[in-house]
């Protein structure tokens, strides 16, 4: 499975940005799938995840309430859309998956594909 992300870019404190993720390849939609982000010196961190065939979502706290991650079985297209966008919110964000069913792990060792990576600069 490949993994094509688009969006990010600089913007606002207070603003918002969309992400995508684009699936193509051999892939169960059923699958654990999330996005993952990386500051400058810091280890790669879970950000959301979820378990679309149970329409279930899952936050790291320190952004709960202000992104949202959905999926799109038609597009094969993952979305994170945040808001309210934050200095500490700065990072490459990454979407992934692995052939795993949910309960879907954190851990960004346990993800096999990986998008590319697009960079998100709050300011």
């Amino acid at each position: 499975v490949q993994l094509v992300e688009s969006g990010g870019g600089s913007v606002q404190t207070g603003g918002s940005q969309k992400l995508s993720c684009t699936f193509s390849g051999s892939w169960d939609s059923r699958y654990c799938m999330g996005w993952f982000r990386q500051a400058p010196g810091e280890e790669r961190e879970g950000v959301a995840l979820i378990y679309s065939w149970h329409g279930q979502t899952h936050y790291v706290d320190s952004v709960k309430g202000r992104f949202t991650i959905s999926h799109d079985d038609a597009k094969s297209t993952l979305y994170l859309e945040m808001t309210d966008l934050k200095p500490e919110d700065t990072a490459i964000y990454f979407c992934a998956t692995d052939e795993q069913y949910p309960p879907c792990t954190w851990s960004p060792q346990v993800y096999a594909y990986w998008g590319q990576g697009t960079q998100v600069t709050v300011s």
